[in-house]
């Protein structure tokens, strides 16, 4: 290997790819944590030690250079591999001690979570929990988080899966809701009966119409990008919404709407990456997820 001829460090890689990615210094800076000027005398520094131009300011943009288009793949080959490290490492750590990364969906995040983190805290006060609330499926491999509870089976052959169960997944409003519209079955004209969604739910309005629900887009009143406040607003009398049984059997003063309607099938997956599996703090983070949602009547 001839050392000398490695001349910049990752910061400037990590700035350069980041630059690539948010497509101006300014949006570098903010994702990476660092000033402008920073961020830009990192990126100055490895022109000058490669010896090319790497950027053409265009208004606000900064565009690759010819040189800096033939870099990108290298540089984004050197991110895989530090990313790669970091998994090594982590995996191979045996402590009990250190973060612990969990992703779920911001329902379960908010309803379902709290006992297990009590738990935990409990039988491992040395580990440190971060909490990623998201509707998202995010992506171990790029180490967004080191547990994910998922309700889809992952596909990546690096990731290990644990189903822990289904639950399932219905209509449901506050009870004075219900005494508010007569309680209607699903045959019934719905006009005027208020549903609340999430910005998916033309979708969801599809789904609900091919079982039979007599609803247009006039029914959808409230939408919210958040399944927490659409819960809250359930609960706060304003109108129908879809949520799993685990999160509504915690919740008192509500009930199922349309209760001949067949249920929605909601799978729960545990998922981990394979190396870090072998890590003793993560290991233990992962198999109490397990037992503590074994524990819950509404899984099966």
């Amino acid at each position: 290997m001839e050392w000398k001829s490695v001349s910049f460090d990752w910061n400037q890689i990590r700035a350069f790819l980041a630059t690539v990615d948010e497509g101006s210094f300014s949006a570098a800076a903010r994702v990476l944590g660092l000033t402008q000027p920073t961020l830009g005398r990192q990126i100055a520094a490895l022109e000058s030690d490669l010896g090319v131009t790497l950027f053409e300011r265009n208004g606000r943009r900064m565009d690759l250079t010819k040189s800096g288009l033939e870099l990108v793949e290298q540089a984004r080959a050197m991110l895989q591999a530090a990313g790669q490290i970091s998994l090594t490492a982590s995996g191979q750590s045996q402590s009990i001690e250190g973060e612990v990364s969990i992703t779920a969906t911001e329902a379960m995040m908010a309803y379902m979570l709290p006992p297990f983190v009590a738990r935990l805290r409990q039988q491992a006060p040395g580990i440190e929990i971060r909490l990623v609330a998201s509707d998202k499926v995010s992506d171990l491999t790029a180490r967004e988080a080191d547990i994910a509870i998922r309700h889809v089976q992952p596909e990546q052959p690096d990731l290990i899966a644990k189903k822990l169960g289904q639950t399932q997944a219905r209509l449901y409003a506050a009870s004075n809701y219900h005494d508010q519209i007569g309680r209607p079955d699903a045959n019934q004209d719905l006009t005027g009966v208020d549903f609340i969604g999430q910005d998916h739910y033309l979708r969801s309005l599809r789904v609900l119409s091919g079982r039979g629900l007599q609803l247009d887009r006039a029914n959808y009143k409230m939408i919210s990008s958040s399944s927490v406040t659409l819960w809250e607003m359930v609960k706060a009398g304003l109108g129908l919404a879809v949520m799993t049984d685990d999160v509504a059997q915690r919740t008192p003063g509500v009930e199922p709407a349309f209760p001949d309607m067949e249920p929605f099938d909601v799978p729960v997956w545990l998922v981990t990456h394979r190396e870090l599996h072998s890590s003793r703090r993560i290991r233990m983070v992962f198999d109490l997820l397990a037992e503590h949602f074994s524990e819950i009547r509404t899984y099966r």
